[in-house]
């Protein structure tokens, strides 16, 4: 484990605490509430953020190992977050609060052993239109600044 990376997962560990609390906190109400940026209730933004996190942390153990990267692209994500929306619109805070915790886990866990080598391991993402890509700059957009966005989006919510 490398300084940098406990330095990301330890960012992590707050970021998904203050989403656990969004979604301890939520009334009944509140979990239906629309967030404006997604066009999806709390609920759906709050297990969008639970699900992404396994498979995003899967995504920067294949860029840190060296190992091929799948070929995911803007609209293939686009097309499955709109599915899943759809087809999650009556998720429970007790479901997400479950996918939540584990996608955490596997995700801080993921992150916290890396070294600066594997930090620093590029490979390029369909996602950014073959941009090549560091382990660490996509922890730092999808395991962190892509949560981040979500949860104010979810505060904004909450707030109204």
């Amino acid at each position: 484990m490398s300084q940098r990376a406990d330095a990301l997962a330890t960012q992590m560990e707050s970021l998904y605490g203050a989403l656990e609390r969004a979604i301890e906190g939520c009334s009944d109400d509140e979990w239906r509430r629309g967030c404006s940026g997604e066009g999806w209730p709390v609920g759906v933004t709050a297990r969008h953020i639970a699900v992404s996190n396994e498979g995003v942390a899967s995504l920067v153990q294949a860029i840190a190992t060296g190992q091929p990267v799948p070929p995911l692209t803007t609209e293939m994500l686009d097309a499955r977050n709109a599915s899943d929306a759809v087809e999650h619109a009556d998720t429970t805070r007790d479901e997400v609060l479950a996918l939540h915790r584990r996608g955490a886990v596997t995700a801080i866990g993921a992150v916290r052993q890396l070294s600066d080598e594997q930090l620093d391991r590029t490979a390029p993402l369909a996602l950014l239109g073959g941009a090549e890509t560091s382990a660490q700059q996509l922890i730092e957009a999808a395991l962190i600044g892509h949560p981040t966005e979500h949860l104010n989006s979810i505060r904004t919510a909450l707030s109204r």
